[in-house]
């Protein structure tokens, strides 16, 4: 039998699994062949192959491999739990971001019970059992497999029409869709995290479960880099650093709605310069439209009917209004106000738009989960032959962008979900699909494909910033839509006279600007660039008799359009350092007795890099090239970066 694995023809007998294709191909390392791919569709390692098939092994390293690993996890530390609670409901435990989690009801457990599931979870995986997916044939024996569990009975009618499966490893039997690893021998590595409340469904009118937080490895020195990078991460944590540096606060009186400070609005307008700037260079419009719109506008975008509870609603004059939620809407509008042409094509069209969102007072999280926050839109109407071209040139904007604060990117395509639940014709999605693929393919980033996870509107290029502790943030994306034009009955004049259809791109790069604020204040651990940093220079007097000279030097900082705080308090030298050390000031300038004298000043960094008898006009040409060249490494510095 030929088959292909990774893109090379093999040749294996008949009715071999994935299993022994992995085997093999010799990929039985711990983190290789821990998913697979039949002919693009996640299956089980032991469904029987056929001449022809196409397979794909995804590592732990590949995000569908890792989501595989972890799910197989979580049903590994619902079995170590079960024998310690035989009493507990399993719920749900689905792989997230970082880990996984699994649902219990009738579970009470706190911090001081977590050695002990993890001893039994090692127990589990010393057993290595294999996993065996089980079919039911009908929605009365999967009811009847979990007869005493009146959550999985809820999920069993949820999802009945969908097919009903479960899986089982050694005596544990969990309600699943799969796909599962083979057997629990790669997982090398099991850390319990945390526990919390979480309602069923999320829900609060439904019971309150036990969540237990894990994550898994296949290799101890993965866990033990993750474990530190959350002892890390403690340390960068916005929601202590942002208050501490007085960036921005959050208040009972608006919650979920941060106060930005006005040394956060430093970074903040520095952000939006940026951003201006680019979008400048590649010929963007810049829009305003209003906060608050009818009811009418919403129901024709189709959010009145599909996102209501999230947004925030108020009648006037006998009338229902909506404050926006998203800036979509009133970008078609102003779209519709005159008549275009295919000359006008691609319109890039921006908006810096301030939008309200209902989240859930459990849900919210510092600048990361908010309910008010600014979105940079964009929204560019092209024809269709334009995709390739204006996919890549988004790309390359994103990158750029990014780059700017080193934060590495990585993409996602995601196609077209059940064509039953989708608009647009089979021509109008290959179209598009190719288009956003070609132009990944130009751009030469890797990226993965997510299968049928698109909207029901158009494809997407979902896309990940790394951080410096190697965190991955969801921050921007590309979708297409064919929906909102066709629901605004927008056209374009084409060459041939004839009212056409444009197609138009959604783009979101920073996302929330919220929070996309609060990442780079964990990336840089408050120690901001110089161009953004809200704290870029200090000045120490020795003593008082130095202040004249240092109220000089300040001046000569201002005119140049450099921030500068003078602390010419009577502490000591060693505490005013401190101090300025606690706000990440890059740079300390110290003015004492020698400084007066030759009118240089002593500058330290903020890696503690100290230079004596610097020249102001020296020391003014390099930051005012450093801040013009948004530079990441300070040219007084010895560390490769200050991260």
């Amino acid at each position: 039998m030929k088959i292909k694995i990774n893109k090379k023809a093999h040749e294996l007998p008949d009715g071999s699994t994935p299993k022994e294709a992995a085997e093999h191909a010799h990929l039985t390392e711990p983190g290789q062949a821990v998913s697979v791919t039949v002919n693009g569709v996640l299956r089980d390692f032991n469904v029987p192959l056929k001449e022809g098939d196409e397979l794909v092994f995804l590592n732990f390293d590949d995000p569908q491999g890792k989501d595989v690993f972890w799910h197989t996890s979580a049903h590994v530390l619902a079995q170590a739990i079960l024998r310690l609670w035989p009493n507990a409901q399993p719920t749900i435990g689905p792989p997230i971001e970082q880990g996984f989690y699994y649902d219990f009801g009738n579970l009470t457990i706190s911090d001081q019970d977590f050695e002990k599931i993890e001893k039994e979870v090692e127990k589990v995986l010393a057993e290595n059992h294999k996993t065996q997916r089980v079919d039911f044939t009908s929605v009365a024996e999967a009811k009847k497999a979990f007869a005493h569990n009146p959550f999985k009975q809820e999920l069993i009618d949820q999802f009945a029409n969908d097919g009903l499966s479960a899986y089982r490893q050694g005596e544990f039997f969990d309600l699943c869709r799969g796909p599962h690893m083979a057997a629990l021998n790669k997982i090398k590595a099991f850390k319990v995290l945390k526990t919390s409340g979480a309602y069923w469904r999320g829900d609060s009118a439904r019971p309150m479960l036990t969540r237990v937080y894990a994550i898994s490895f296949p290799d101890r020195k993965q866990l033990k880099e993750y474990l530190h990078m959350l002892e890390e991460a403690k340390k960068r944590d916005h929601k202590i650093l942002g208050p501490a540096l007085d960036l921005f606060s959050l208040k009972e009186e608006a919650p979920g709605m941060p106060f930005i400070h006005p040394h956060g609005l430093i970074i903040w307008n520095q952000l939006i310069v940026l951003l201006r700037e680019m979008q400048k260079e590649d010929k963007y419009i810049e829009i305003k439209t209003p906060t608050m719109m009818s009811k009418e506008l919403w129901e024709r975008s189709g959010h009145w009917f599909h996102y209501r509870e999230n947004m925030y609603t108020s009648q006037i004059e006998e009338r229902d209004f909506a404050i926006k939620p998203m800036n979509c809407p009133g970008c078609m509008l102003f779209y519709r106000t005159t008549t275009h042409s295919y000359r006008e094509l691609p319109m890039r069209v921006a908006e810096i738009g301030h939008v309200h969102r209902f989240e859930a007072s459990g849900a919210l999280n510092g600048l990361f989960r908010v309910r008010s926050f600014h979105q940079d839109d964009s929204h560019i109407f092209i024809r269709p032959e334009q995709i390739r071209e204006e996919i890549l040139r988004l790309l390359k904007f994103i990158d750029k962008l990014y780059m700017t604060f080193g934060l590495p990117c990585r993409f996602g395509l995601s196609t077209r979900p059940d064509k039953t639940k989708t608009i647009g014709s089979d021509e109008d999605w290959e179209m598009a699909t190719a288009g956003l693929r070609g132009a990944l393919d130009d751009s030469g980033h890797v990226y993965h494909v997510n299968e049928g996870d698109g909207a029901f509107y158009g494809p997407k290029i979902d896309i990940q910033i790394r951080d410096a502790l190697g965190r991955f943030w969801q921050c921007g994306t590309i979708q297409l839509d064919f929906a909102l034009p066709q629901k605004f009955d927008l056209n374009y004049v084409d060459s041939d006279g004839e009212h056409k259809r444009p197609i138009m791109l959604h783009c979101a790069v920073l996302g929330s600007i919220e929070r996309f604020f609060g990442v780079l204040i964990e990336h840089f651990s408050g120690k901001f660039p110089f161009w953004i940093s809200p704290y870029p220079v200090r000045i120490l007097t020795v003593a008082d008799r130095h202040i004249p000279f240092a109220q000089e030097v300040m001046k000569t900082m201002h005119k140049a359009g450099i921030l500068c705080e003078l602390d010419d308090t009577a502490e000591s030298v060693g505490k005013k350092v401190r101090t300025a050390q606690l706000l990440k000031t890059n740079y300390m300038l110290t003015i004492g007795d020698k400084e007066v004298e030759n009118k240089t000043i002593a500058l330290r960094t903020r890696d503690n890099v100290v230079h004596y008898d610097i020249d102001i006009s020296d020391f003014l040409a390099k930051v005012l090239h450093e801040r013009e060249t948004r530079a990441l490494m300070s040219p007084f510095s010895t560390a490769p970066r200050e991260i």
